[in-house]
């Protein structure tokens, strides 16, 4: 279609025409994205058959002490005069070295198992002793710190090759390896971005990577409610969490679930992202309309709703909405302005039907979310360039064609990060739907889940209530992987990727 016959459709033509283009288009952008990750690990390979060449290449032309490095840590720097640096990476390698003597090969060697030693309680005389085995927890845990410490100082063994070999082609020049004095200096001026992130990196992996691993490995265990150390020990189970998420024939419960609460949770992340943007763009649009009167006045109503903490109003929602909560006495007090002998009105909002508990929680969603959509819409709308406006009246277009035409397309093109954003954090809202609902109304159909759990809250049951902790932590994958996949594609389909110029 051409652009002149694109700019005669209406709202609801172009919608449809964007709509049929996004998806035919998306098998293209799945295939480009599994493209873009084989090539990265095309990359990755080839990265690594370099560097086993270039770790070839140095040790062939290096000389004795270059030579040396690859055995003993920082000799090629300290034989060259750099002594602080050689110091440093024999001290890395020492202490490497008594670290795994004493503590980290006695768990990386029972990595493959995870123990085979029990916990058993054996008679000694009148009483009975309990002789602690193996701790599978334990050995997990260390395994992956000793993995973690390894691979840095591999990073640091490579660093002592290199140095040895650019201090050696220094001093073949006639020239002296840096000093302390200058290296500091470089750190504090060229390397200055790598001294203000030192820490902060270390600590993203001591408190985020560490545990992202464990609890990635543990999903490929069976570590349950039935194997709990010390007093039992669990071991590898392959990809058998993941298959029983699945497996619709072996274990029927867990799949109907996961499947059940899967699309539910894609329905309440479409609904509770879109109704939020739409009304709360709609609400904006109307606090932000030239003539409006006590601006200031809405915004700050919005404000306050958000300054509620949201766990205050949902708790609160969650009593009004009992069978003798507000809700119901408000409906029986207007029941009996018109029937004084009218029931008692006992609507069970959230705990009955599933379809009503559903819509319910989509609804006290808006009130929860559309405050803080009204307040990023209305920062964009006092942004758009008013000679925009003023170009549109003046070649005769009405309200509807200017918002279709520029504030609804600059909106899209400047909030699609957000709304990707929005729709992932909905998938893992926990709040709305644990505060509000507990995830019932309770059904038997689903494995320790209810109508209205969506997956996350379906995995904090499994791991707070059942100590499933293999099956949540494979459902945590699973939706991960899923979130990623589907943002990646979004996003990159989005204008805001494609042209990044086009409102600036």
């Amino acid at each position: 279609m051409k652009y002149i016959d694109y700019v005669q459709l209406n709202p609801f033509q172009r919608f449809a025409y964007n709509a049929k283009n996004f998806f035919k288009a998306l098998p293209g952008r799945v295939a480009g994205f599994f493209k873009a990750i084989g090539n990265a690990i095309v990359k990755f390979i080839t990265g690594i058959g370099k560097g086993f060449a270039n770790y070839g290449k140095t040790f062939v032309n290096g000389d004795i002490m270059t030579k040396l490095s690859y055995l003993i840590f920082g000799i090629g720097d300290i034989s060259k005069g750099k002594y602080y640096k050689g110091v440093l990476f024999f001290a890395a390698e020492v202490l490497y070295i008594l670290y795994m003597a004493s503590f980290g090969w006695g768990y990386i060697s029972k990595f493959g198992t995870l123990g085979t030693v029990k916990t058993m309680q054996v008679e000694d005389g009148p009483f009975t002793k309990t002789v602690f085995g193996d701790n599978s927890m334990l050995i997990l845990l260390y395994s992956v710190l000793t993995i973690v410490i390894t691979i840095a100082v591999f990073v640091v063994y490579i660093a002592n090759i290199k140095d040895a070999y650019r201090n050696q082609l220094l001093v073949a020049a006639g020239k002296k390896p840096t000093s302390l004095r200058t290296d500091v200096k470089d750190f504090l001026d060229g390397k200055y971005h790598i001294t203000l992130l030192s820490f902060p990196v270390l600590m993203i992996g001591v408190f985020q990577i560490l545990p992202l691993i464990f609890m990635i490995l543990i999903a490929f265990t069976n570590y349950d409610a039935k194997h709990l150390p010390p007093g039992e020990l669990f071991t590898w189970v392959g990809f058998g969490n993941f298959t029983s998420v699945f497996d619709i024939a072996g274990s029927a419960t867990r799949a109907t679930t996961f499947i059940g609460l899967a699309k539910w949770t894609i329905i309440w992340a479409v609904c509770a992202t879109f109704t939020n943007y739409i009304l709360g763009m709609i609400v904006a649009l109307m606090i932000n309309k030239k003539g409006i009167k006590f601006k200031a006045l809405w915004r700050t109503l919005f404000v306050i709703a958000i300054a509620v903490p949201q766990f205050v109003s949902l708790l609160l929602m969650n009593q009004m909405l009992q069978v003798d909560g507000a809700f119901n006495v408000l409906l029986t007090d207007i029941a009996r302005l018109f029937d004084p002998s009218a029931a008692e009105v006992q609507v069970k909002w959230v705990a009955s039907d599933p379809t009503l508990a559903k819509v319910v929680v989509i609804i006290v969603n808006l009130w929860v979310g559309i405050p803080y959509t009204i307040l990023s819409m209305s920062g964009i709308l006092m942004n758009i360039p008013e000679d925009l406006y003023e170009s549109a009246r003046i070649d005769g277009a009405g309200p509807v064609k200017t918002f279709t035409s520029i504030t609804l397309p600059y909106m899209l093109f400047v909030t699609a990060p957000q709304l990707i954003t929005q729709f992932v954090g909905n998938i893992n809202n926990f709040n709305v739907i644990y505060l509000l609902t507990g995830g019932g109304p309770t059904t038997e159909q689903y494995y320790q889940a209810g109508h209205t759990d969506i997956l996350v809250t379906w995995l904090f049951k499994l791991t707070m209530t059942q100590q499933d902790y293999n099956l949540a932590a494979a459902i945590g994958i699973i939706v991960f992987i899923i979130c990623a996949v589907l943002s990646l594609i979004v996003f990159n389909s989005s204008k805001s990727a494609r042209d990044e110029e086009a409102f600036s």
